[in-house]
């Protein structure tokens, strides 16, 4: 797969509004998709990272059933498959997979489940502070994620008509002040843009 720095960059350039003015809709940003239930429900790991100062639950309903959307989850990662979002921030340009990498849909708990060791195409150290290891999941229902002082927990729904409720939610506590202007101005777009990138996967793969 080869880097596509130009194009990425052209998307990033574009979004710069979104980036700079998401502070502004903060409550918005950090409930996006999600009703009062689903924001008030108990997810896994909640417990984990008691005094944290990010809270964010965001959700998506998808057309497809949960055996379907669960492997565009567990592949994500920098140089897997990468996060369905802005490349050149988080997967050093590589373009996110648009198909299932059988190769990053086996794991356990104790795994390296989620690497994010690459900024703006910098490659970061993989340790505990950078990177989630798996902490616990049940198969096309729910998994949960965790590093130092951060959970990552979503949540599967079948629905009646056979499509899939997906609930994320993102405890942290940031460990200085570029964890914390990141996760409040770069987090929330990209949020959004990873879950509709899981739903519009998800969604072609069924067609």
């Amino acid at each position: 797969m080869e880097r596509q720095l130009g194009r990425g960059f052209l998307e990033l350039l574009a979004a710069l509004p979104v980036f700079a003015f998401a502070p502004l809709f903060r409550r918005w940003h950090m409930r996006w998709g999600a009703t009062d239930a689903e924001l008030a429900a108990t997810m896994s790991g909640d417990d984990i990272v008691p005094a944290s100062t990010f809270n964010a639950t965001r959700a998506i309903t998808i057309a497809a059933p949960p055996e379907d959307v669960w492997p565009w989850i567990v592949q994500m990662g920098y140089r897997r498959a990468g996060f369905y979002t802005y490349d050149l921030v988080d997967n050093a340009g590589y373009p996110s997979a648009d198909r299932i990498l059988e190769e990053h849909q086996t794991f356990a708990v104790g795994d390296w489940a989620f690497p994010m060791n690459s900024l703006f195409g910098i490659e970061l150290p993989l340790d505990e502070s950078d990177a989630f290891r798996v902490k616990a999941f049940a198969t096309d229902e729910w998994l949960l994620w965790e590093k130092l002082d951060s959970t990552w927990s979503w949540l599967l729904k079948r629905l009646p008509n056979g499509g899939t409720r997906l609930i994320v939610r993102i405890r942290a506590r940031p460990a200085n002040l570029f964890w914390t202007l990141f996760m409040e101005v770069g987090d929330p777009p990209m949020a959004v843009k990873m879950l509709k990138g899981i739903k519009e996967r998800a969604e072609r793969r069924t067609d």
